[in-house]
């Protein structure tokens, strides 16, 4: 039995994105490994749907502050129960390491998902640079082990900050099995009528914010014939952006055309089964997990030919140019005019996600933490 800790905070805060990975990760690290110990330290705990199987389990052991203890949490109270706790390993989830880990007895791991502040530092203010640098260079200088979850992702630490080849592994993320599920029918015209939807509509799903490029989207449907213009469905928040992508949508009489909802993470697996196409012409993304749910969901994919995104999508999307609305909306026009094309994005997109199944991930991060700990013996699944 290995005793593995891990920085469960955005576990318990974040509701998407990071919040996703260390879910997923954890929930399949039980599942195909219940023999481990597994000890989960926030600064936070939260109760909701998502994280009551955390609360509840017996194979995950809680530790969080309490009251002043907040103000020495990293630095006292963290690496005193990690060493009271005999802790072999602490992994940190997203891409930190707590300071207090300096000097105890454990190997340290760390997951970093992407470098977005370095290739589009435009999206962020000057603190929060400044910040995110301090945060990811001090974790890729003392951590023993940096996951990256993406090949692109992987080539951007090397290129960033100076650390040996062999120190970064790839490990994709995945997402919950829910989205392989196929959903009843009449399940699927319940979700649809719940949220107003139409029968026939394109899907974006994510952050309404400048690096996803919604604004692309909505350019690219200007362009599309009116016979082939959808209605668009949109699952995310946003503000400024939002604002921005609305007064275009204003301007050129399409406010109708698109629906911005929000819903229930039960009901996302059969909104996606239900689309029609699924748009995410993103400028940067470190894995993006939108794509993936929508391959789990037999969902034909128009996504971008940047960052990781090419790597993720596989050999059935299509790959459009991001900065130029015209490409996306060429790949709306093929994949909705020639239905051999849009079958053969369906197949190929499935078989390509099988390899982020969470039982292959599950056992690529476990023989990660068994070499790190030097355990030559295979790690055995339930």
């Amino acid at each position: 039995m290995i005793r593995i800790g891990f920085d469960a905070n955005r576990l318990f805060t974040n509701r998407t994105g990071l919040g996703n990975y260390s879910r997923n990760l954890l929930n399949n690290l039980a599942y195909y490994y219940p023999d481990h110990a597994y000890f989960l330290y926030t600064s936070r705990l939260v109760r909701n749907p998502e994280t009551r199987f955390f609360l509840n389990s017996p194979l995950f052991h809680m530790t969080h502050p309490r009251g002043f203890q907040r103000f020495i949490w990293n630095s006292e109270i963290l690496p005193e129960t990690l060493k009271r706790r005999k802790v072999a390993l602490f992994h940190g989830l997203s891409n930190e390491l707590p300071s207090g880990l300096r000097g105890l007895p454990l190997r340290r791991i760390v997951t970093i998902h992407d470098l977005v502040f370095k290739r589009y530092p435009q999206f962020y203010r000057l603190a929060d640079r400044v910040l995110l640098h301090a945060k990811v260079r001090y974790a890729c200088e003392h951590a023993h082990q940096i996951i990256a979850t993406s090949e692109h992702t992987r080539k951007d630490i090397l290129e960033f900050y100076d650390v040996p080849e062999a120190k970064v592994n790839v490990i994709y993320q995945t997402c919950s099995e829910r989205f392989l599920q196929e959903k009843a029918p009449r399940l699927l015209e319940g979700v649809l009528k719940k949220y107003r939807i139409p029968e026939a509509y394109f899907l974006y799903v994510g952050a309404v914010t400048e690096r996803k490029n919604l604004m692309g989207v909505v350019q690219a449907l200007q362009q599309l014939p009116a016979s082939l213009r959808l209605p668009l469905v949109v699952i995310g928040s946003g503000t400024t952006y939002k604002i921005k992508v609305q007064s275009f949508l204003l301007r050129h009489r399409m406010l109708d055309q698109v629906h911005f909802i929000q819903s229930d993470p039960q009901d996302l697996p059969a909104i996606y089964q239900k689309a029609t196409l699924f748009l995410y012409p993103s400028f940067y993304e470190g894995f993006g997990i939108p794509v993936l749910e929508a391959l789990f969901s037999r969902t034909p994919v128009i996504t971008s030919n940047r960052s990781s995104l090419p790597e993720v999508a596989g050999p059935g999307a299509y790959l459009a140019d991001p900065y130029r609305p015209e490409s996306i909306a060429e790949g709306i026009e093929k994949l909705l005019v020639e239905e051999d094309l849009r079958q053969q994005a369906i197949e190929s997109g499935y078989r390509h996600a099988l390899q982020f199944h969470g039982e292959v991930l599950a056992e690529k991060m476990m023989r990660t933490y068994y070499a790190l700990l030097g355990r030559s013996e295979i790690p055995r699944k339930e």
